[in-house]
């Protein structure tokens, strides 16, 4: 091939090459041109939508807007219309208020003039009536030789009299009334329950004579120079008496669990019959030890018998205590558990607190374990016990009440109270000596023989009763009954007595003639 043609041919590609660029160029332009117009009319488009949305939504807000102010100032129109209506309400009571006032004060001055015209009318009245008055002050006592001060004293004597006629009259009918129903249920409710409280009617008392085999066992009791009878008392801190009395001796103590450890260590020192002041010590406390288990033994079996649970170990020992301690007589521990019984058996009846009964009425003397012991009286002391080792408020209040002390404030205090009363009152349960008892019966006639219109008085029943004959001329048959209360107040503030007294005021008249 020729050179030329190879020209040639490079020649024509060269230009078709050119031809085919300057047609691209050409083609892309034109194709990018489209796309901008195109984009173009797209933009002008959303323009467009946009301003038309936001000249509806301008529109949509200035339609809200107007609507809000129109419903506000609706409301407020009405708020203020309602304002105004009850501002015209308002000064139209106001007015009606006004003259209603008006109306009053005119009525208040008509009633002043009135009440002045009245009181000058009272006041010349009053005048007249003190005029009348002094005059026949003067006249009657002109009449009647007796001034004025005499006259309201008898007038307030026949006042004193008829009204303690009338209020003697009203308690009559009151406790007859009471008494009835009061009567019949207390004999029903003690009979049941002294019927089931099984209790020992024979009282023990501590025992203080120790029988000896002979009258040489003195002399070996009192030892040589006296050194083993200072050495028993020493030991046990009891007296021993020894005298004229054949083949006895007598323990002499105030506190009767040392007379008992006393007796028993003489009695086992008589048995062995070796008696020294070292024997002496060891049967002392073996005695003192047999002791502390018989207490222990008496408050265990004295809960289990009263079928109380729960007590302080110390109640318990104490309780054990009371086998050794008397009352006229009557050992305490089987009066406490008697009680407890009685207390128990009334709560049944009654229907409250069986168990707290019991508890009370089983601790209501434990104060008399430790009466020589510390100051204050039996039910002080006990309650103070129950306090200290936790029992209940209630167990404390029927302790310290159960003598009177505080006035009791519960059922079951009262219950406690009656069984105490009732346990100490029957027949054969206490003792007392020949001079307490002289001495007793003397000062309740004494008693009853102070008060005026008394004619005669009888102190009878081993001192469980006073009959009090009155004058009937001076004692009417309405003053019997103040007379027995007053003389029940007397007895209960001056005198101690086992049980209880009763007061019987006797009124009779009698007509004696003489046929011949």
């Amino acid at each position: 091939m020729e050179w030329w043609q190879i020209l040639l041919i490079v020649a024509g590609a060269l230009l078709g090459l050119g031809v085919g660029i300057a047609i691209g160029y050409y083609y892309r332009r034109n194709i990018a041109e489209a796309k901008t117009a195109k984009a173009e009319d797209a933009v002008k488009k959303m323009i467009d939508d946009a301003q038309k949305r936001a000249e509806t939504l301008k529109k949509e807000t200035i339609l809200e807007a107007k609507e809000e102010v129109y419903r506000i100032k609706t409301e407020q129109e009405r708020e203020n219309k309602e304002r105004r209506n009850e501002v015209q309400r308002a000064e139209r009571r106001l007015q009606q208020r006004e003259e209603s006032f008006d109306k009053k004060l005119e009525s208040i001055e008509k009633r002043e003039e009135q009440l002045g015209a009245r009181t000058k009318e009272i006041e010349k009245l009053e005048a007249q009536a003190q005029e009348l008055y002094d005059k026949q002050k003067v006249e009657l006592e002109r009449i009647g030789s007796m001034t004025a001060d005499e006259a309201r004293t008898v007038i307030l004597n026949n006042a004193e009299k008829e009204a303690r006629h009338d209020a003697t009259l009203l308690i009559r009918d009151i406790e007859s009334k009471a008494k009835a129903e009061a009567d019949r249920r207390a004999v029903n409710i003690i009979a049941s329950a002294i019927q089931r409280c099984a209790a020992d009617h024979v009282a023990e008392t501590t025992i203080s004579v120790v029988p000896l085999p002979n009258d040489e066992m003195k002399g070996r009791i009192i030892g040589r120079e006296g050194r083993n009878i200072r050495t028993l008392e020493t030991a046990t801190g009891v007296d021993l008496i020894i005298d004229d009395t054949p083949e006895a001796v007598i323990l002499s103590g105030f506190d009767p669990v040392r007379r008992e450890v006393a007796r028993i260590a003489l009695e086992k020192l008589i048995l062995d019959g070796r008696i020294h002041p070292a024997r002496i010590e060891e049967m002392v406390e073996k005695a003192r030890k047999e002791v502390d288990n018989q207490i222990r033994e008496a408050g265990e079996s004295a809960i289990f018998d009263v079928g109380v649970h729960g007590l302080h170990h110390e109640l318990v020992r104490l309780l054990g205590r009371l086998k050794y301690r008397t009352s006229y007589g009557q050992n305490v521990l089987k009066h406490s558990i008697e009680v407890a019984h009685l207390a128990g058996l009334m709560a049944v009846e009654l229907g409250v607190n069986v168990q707290l009964a019991k508890r009370a009425g089983l601790l209501h003397d434990i104060g008399k374990a430790v009466d020589h012991e510390v100051e204050g009286s039996h039910a002080q002391i006990g309650a103070d016990l129950a306090k200290k080792y936790r029992e209940n408020n209630q167990i404390v209040h029927a302790i310290l009440a159960h003598h009177g002390d505080v006035e009791p404030n519960t059922v079951e205090a009262v219950l406690v109270q009656a069984a105490d009363a009732i346990s100490a009152a029957r027949p054969g349960a206490r003792r007392e000596t020949l001079e307490n008892y002289i001495k007793r019966l003397e000062k309740l006639e004494e008693i009853a023989n102070s008060f005026e219109g008394v004619d005669k008085v009888f102190a009878i029943q081993a001192g469980r009763e006073v009959r009090i004959m009155v004058k009937p001329e001076n004692v009417n048959d309405n003053d019997t009954i103040i007379l027995a209360k007053d003389i029940v107040k007397r007895i209960e503030s001056e005198l101690e007595y086992p049980g209880t007294v009763k007061v019987n005021v006797i009124r009779e008249t009698r007509a004696v003639e003489f046929a011949k």
